[in-house]
């Protein structure tokens, strides 16, 4: 599975959406320096509060933007970067991809997969109504399509055209195809 990154975001305070950088610096187990969800640590305002000494398994956010043309046929116009996402890709449907993946970004960055982005209330503060097509109900459940989590596995520079390869981890890898 392949994809390419579309752009990428960084901003050193905590506001909703990020601006567009001509490249970002992946650090190993920190994230995005320069990043205000960067460090060892969690640094998500609500979580941070109640457990500050909690690993950081949000380093990273990755939207596939494919996800801005699905909400533009329910009336909402997104740009990469405003969902506050460090990285946007193409082609590479993130959202199936299981816990654990690893995705080689550029030349030598990897990021590990931890978790689905759970949309929160300031996605209607945004844009009024957003978060519930955000959550997405189907006969299996229910799914959050405002991106995935990673942390850095090893570091290095993203920029818009880089290509991304995923690989499943060992588990998912080695079961027989349905």
């Amino acid at each position: 599975m392949s994809g390419t990154v579309i752009s990428v975001h960084c901003d050193n305070a905590h506001r909703f959406s990020k601006p567009s950088k001509p490249c970002v610096r992946l650090i190993e187990g920190h994230g995005i320096e320069g990043d205000a969800h960067a460090g060892r640590f969690i640094n998500h305002r609500s979580q941070a509060k109640k457990m500050p000494e909690m690993p950081n398994n949000r380093q990273v956010h990755l939207i596939q933007a494919e996800l801005f043309d699905e909400v533009k046929e329910l009336g909402f116009e997104l740009r990469p970067g405003e969902l506050g996402e460090n990285i946007t890709t193409h082609g590479i449907d993130l959202l199936r991809l299981p816990l654990g993946t690893l995705l080689y970004l550029g030349r030598s960055a990897v990021v590990e997969l931890t978790g689905l982005r759970t949309p929160c209330g300031y996605i209607d503060k945004f844009r009024k109504g957003l978060k519930r097509a955000m959550i997405v109900k189907t006969p299996d459940g229910v799914t959050f399509r405002a991106g995935v989590l990673g942390i850095v596995r090893s570091g290095g520079d993203v920029g818009p055209q880089d290509q991304i390869e995923a690989q499943l981890p060992t588990i998912w890898s080695s079961l027989p195809a349905i």
